[in-house]
């Protein structure tokens, strides 16, 4: 009996030794390489997950494939140090010229053209370049572009290409920079090539489709995983223990089919996308649909993985542990989900919708291989609302911007600066500069004079500064950042605004828990109008709007920045020929970047004198301004303005108690 039980321990210790050789405790998890492997590629790809997604066998037990000789990659050893003359670019940063396309072009490519023109890079002389770009076009013939008389080797060029079928070139790139969609990872040089993704022809040029995402968390009936597909499309797969979604042994599994292109997008929670075929096309599907990519294996570098962290969007395995791989899906929990899709939904938004995003975001990465050190840390590429948005020129800080301080936990300090705007008849605001005076927040007083009438000599007294700027008589002279105003906050008022002093306290205080929107007192909304076949707005009072005047309005001083030196200058000095249109088009540059309608606070009855609003059917004076809503609308390529039915009240207002428990009394005086 005792033999028997020496026996039974005996076994079970060499059981257990067995199991810890063979590494079955630890738990599945998937890790997220940062980029795909850069190695040679011939055999099994390198192990990404080795770290946390354990395997019964070591990567190399594994068998490897016939062994092929290793290409050398395109241009030589070319890196950003040797072959970029970066001394050009000392001046006026980075400056992009364009050789002229001889012969007819694609669409895609005068959208390409388009955008850069639209660009605060453009160059009209390569002399004065710091860039030059020649787009790779394949003429019916076969034959490429020919070669540019300033070529000089290739040196401070960019050849780009939004496809795969890259043009055989005829001549030799030399020290040329490569941005082409969907490079593999053999012929790809990080840090000097670019890698694009691959767009398909009728991508959109500006604007582009939102993200397909209806809800971030998986919902019961929708698929866990779907698969790409040779022929475009997509099919659902159900996982089990039986069968492989991606190597052929579940058809018995077959799901809906759902082909692209086409309106129907991948409607699953992971989208499987192969590596042993050019599979870059679906992942950008799964990117708008919201559907997390399940990178197997890949041998395309993936698109601007130079700045784009794709661990926070996007997961990497290894082709040869499908159990692993799924056994992990199936157990990820619904927290790393959530974040996962989010991500997706910000990166396609941010940098894939369209032509112009691509194109921009291309420029922006060169342009902080420039700046070095001093360009957009990682936290502004891979955070809303993206480098695009946050322009270095303004500052490298993420504390310096509207839009981190929810994530870093903290709230903008200090008080603000009130910039009124003085134009026609040229009336001092005396009253009002006492009234904002008196604000406890309230940190200088700054008088945009643009009326043609001189200003008054002498200034009312006040506890705060008080200086006098001479404008240029445009009102889009307004939104300049100039360099008098040295707070975050900016309290945008007219001449004939009118405001109590309890007022801009409350709006202040709004507006510090809310940093990245507009608050505002008086407000428009905006419409589709069914009869004209275009948008309009009104100002009536509704139980919802979309705009607020600037009239009196608080926003953060960097949309200033954002006004002048990123909205197209068509829209600026559209803002000159009708006024009206400033208020539309702050308002849209806002919403475009944080994707929130902005803040109402209480107004007395007064305000509603302070600018008399124009609305659609008035008189003839006014039908530029409504047809800037529409102009609007087609330069940003969608409407961005989005509506709210919130009002922010102070604590106790209108409730029936003591007039001496509220802070805000006079809120309430008619």
């Amino acid at each position: 009996m005792q033999s028997w039980r020496r026996k039974s321990l005996w076994l079970a210790l060499s059981a257990s030794w067995l199991l810890v050789l063979l590494r079955v405790f630890p738990l599945l998890r998937l890790a997220v390489p940062a980029r795909p492997w850069v190695g040679a590629p011939q055999g099994w790809p390198r192990w990404l997950d080795a770290e946390l997604l354990q395997s019964f066998s070591q990567p190399g037990e594994l068998p490897e494939d016939d062994p092929q000789p290793p290409q050398a990659p395109r241009g030589g050893s070319c890196d950003w140090g040797a072959c970029f003359d970066v001394s050009k670019c000392r001046g006026g940063g980075l400056k992009v010229f364009v050789y002229p396309v001889a012969g007819p072009i694609s669409d895609t490519h005068r959208g390409i053209l388009a955008s850069i023109e639209s660009s605060r890079s453009r160059s009209v002389s390569p002399d004065e370049a710091c860039l030059l770009l020649l787009l790779s076009l394949e003429a019916p013939t076969g034959e490429c572009s020919p070669v540019p008389q300033q070529w000089n080797g290739g040196r401070n060029h960019l050849v780009l290409s939004l496809h795969s079928a890259f043009c055989p070139q005829t001549f030799h790139l030399g020290q040329a920079m490569v941005a082409k969609a969907s490079p593999t990872v053999d012929t790809f040089r990080p840090g000097f090539d670019v890698a694009l993704p691959l767009l398909p022809e009728a991508h959109p040029l500006r604007g582009g489709a939102p993200g397909r995402l209806g809800q971030h968390s998986p919902h019961p009936g929708v698929p866990l995983l779907a698969l790409a597909e040779e022929r475009g499309g997509w099919r659902t797969a159900v996982p089990d223990s039986s069968a492989c979604p991606w190597d052929g042994r579940c058809e018995q599994d077959r799901g809906p089919e759902q082909t692209h292109p086409g309106a129907t997008l991948p409607n699953a929670t992971f989208c499987l996308i192969p590596g042993h075929r050019p599979d870059a096309l679906h992942f950008l599907q799964a990117l708008q649909a919201g559907c997390i990519p399940v990178l197997l294996s890949p041998r395309w570098e993936l698109p601007f993985s130079e700045v784009i962290d794709w661990t926070k969007a996007a997961i990497v395995a290894d082709e040869r542990l499908p159990f692993q791989v799924l056994a992990a899906l199936q157990e990820m929990p619904p927290t790393r989900v959530l974040a996962l899709r989010q991500q997706t939904q910000f990166l396609w938004d941010a940098y894939f919708s369209s032509v112009e995003k691509v194109i921009h975001t291309t420029l922006e990465i060169i342009q902080d291989r420039i700046f070095g050190a001093s360009a957009h840390p990682s936290l502004l590429w891979n955070s809303p609302p993206g480098a695009l948005l946050a322009l270095p020129t303004f500052s490298t800080s993420p504390l310096d911007f509207p839009f981190y301080h929810l994530q870093r936990g903290s709230r903008p300090v200090g008080r603000f600066s009130a910039l009124i705007w003085v134009g026609a008849p040229g009336q001092p605001p005396l009253k009002l500069i006492q009234a904002v005076a008196g604000s406890q927040h309230c940190a200088q007083i700054l008088v945009l004079w643009s009326s043609e009438k001189p200003p008054p000599p002498r200034w009312p007294k006040t506890t705060v500064p008080l200086t006098v700027l001479e404008g240029q008589r445009k009102v889009s002279d307004r939104f300049f950042p100039h360099r008098a105003i040295s707070t975050d906050a900016v309290l945008s008022l007219d001449a004939q605004s009118s405001l109590t002093t309890s007022e801009v306290d409350f709006a202040f205080v709004v507006w510090q828990n809310f940093p990245e929107r507009m608050v505002g007192f008086l407000t428009w909304s905006h419409f589709w109008d069914e009869a004209r076949g275009g948008w309009g707005y009104t100002a009536e009072r509704a139980n919802e709007f979309s705009v607020v005047l600037t009239s009196a309005a608080l926003y953060h001083r960097y949309y200033h920045t954002l006004f002048t030196h990123s909205l197209p200058k068509a829209l600026r000095a559209l803002a000159d020929e009708a006024p009206t249109c400033v208020d539309i088009l702050m308002n849209s540059l806002v919403a475009a970047v944080t994707k929130l309608p902005p803040l109402k606070v209480p107004y007395g009855k007064q305000h509603l004198e302070a600018r008399p609003p124009l609305a659609p059917g008035g008189p003839e004076s006014q039908l530029p301004a409504q047809d800037c809503i529409n102009r609007m609308a087609a330069e940003f390529g969608y409407m961005p303005l989005v509506s709210s039915r919130l009002r922010l009240d102070p604590v106790l207002f209108k409730d029936p108690v003591s007039v001496l428990r509220k802070k805000y009394r006079s809120l309430e005086k008619p």
